[in-house]
This record gives C-alpha cells, structure tokens and sequence, in this order.
C-alpha cells in the first residue's frame, strides 16, 4: 500500500500518520433532503480505511495492518504491547481494535483492548473544529485498567484511524502515563485529516 508518511508530535515519544485521509473532495450538488454531496479522491490508506468505517468491508483490515508493520513498525524501538485508539462511536465490530490486534499478531507482540479505555462524551468531535474546543470537550474521559499483573515497565503502541489535531491522542496519553507498566509511549494512525 502506497504512503505518503509524516512525523506527528505531541506528548509521545514517537508518532506517525501513514497518509492524507482525503486528497480532493469536489461539491457536486445536493441530495434531495438539501446536503451537498463531495465527489471525492482519497489516498489509497484512506480508500482502504473508508470502505472498512463506512462500508463494513472488514476484509481491509489486513492490508491495513500490514502497510502499519511494513511502514512504521521499523521506525518504534521495543514494543512492549499494542493497544487501540478508544472508540468514539459505539459498533458491533470496531474498526480500530480489528487493525491493532491483526498488527499485534503480526508483529508477535500482546494486544489489549482493555487498558486504555474512555468514557462516552456527548458531542461529536467531529461537529468541533479547534484543538482548544476537542480537548475540553474529551475533559477527563480517558482512563486506565491495570491487567497486567507481572513486573516490568514496556514501551505501548497506540493505534488509531484518523489524526486531526492531536487533541485524542494526548488526552489519551496523559490517562496512558498514569499506568506504572508503561515506559515509552508511541501512536500511529492510518490517515490525517487537515
């Protein structure tokens, strides 16, 4: 899968985001309940992505998972374990745990889906355009289980879909540095959004 790759920073150690989630959208008129319709152009992680969200094709998360070991497991140093993003939108399959636990098979490293966890909000992020807006909108929703119960301190992955302004993923990492089994905390997401 073709990337076009770029560094994200924040309250992480290391971050990337594989590719622009749309790379043109052209209004095309409106439907017949009055909302413009986009012809749209996405990048190929993006095209992938889309049809897994919005069209339940769960036979892309495989090739997801594998553009994510492929492209930007080389650039983390010791992954202990890998978690995914908290869902926004409750669904009978979550896209995003779908891709962190295939990656974590790949890789051979644990998957947890129970550790970082988040409380339902009740806006849309999305309907939010700041960061300043996101981050009090997310408060203090992020939150930590603590299953493992051996010693040791590991570097985590966290794995999401799409980047925006960052406000989610370091809401998320200041719950994640509360957790005394985690030393490095690397994110990676599959598209931006500008």
């Amino acid at each position: 899968m073709k990337v076009n790759m770029k560094s994200i920073s924040g309250n992480w150690h290391s971050g990337f985001v594989m590719d622009k989630h749309t790379l043109r959208s052209i209004p095309v008129g409106e439907n017949q309940w009055g909302h413009m319709q986009f012809e749209k152009e996405r990048s190929e992680v993006g095209e992938a992505l889309f049809q897994l969200k919005y069209r339940d094709d769960f036979t892309k998360v495989a090739s997801l998972a594998e553009c994510l070991v492929e492209n930007a497991y080389p650039l983390f140093d010791n992954i202990g374990f890998v978690l995914p993003m908290p869902a926004s939108k409750p669904r009978q399959r979550q896209p995003v745990n779908e891709i962190a636990k295939k990656f974590a098979e790949l890789v051979e490293k644990p998957y947890f889906d129970n550790i970082l966890l988040k409380e339902p909000i009740n806006i849309s992020l999305k309907d939010l355009n700041t960061k300043d807006e996101k981050l009090e909108a997310i408060g203090n929703s992020f939150y930590i289980n603590e299953p493992i119960t051996n010693q040791g301190c590991w570097n985590a992955l966290i794995i999401d879909d799409l980047y925006h302004t960052g406000a989610s993923m370091e809401k998320a990492c200041v719950a994640l540095k509360k957790y005394v089994k985690v030393k490095n905390i690397y994110v990676v997401a599959l598209t931006w959004r500008m």
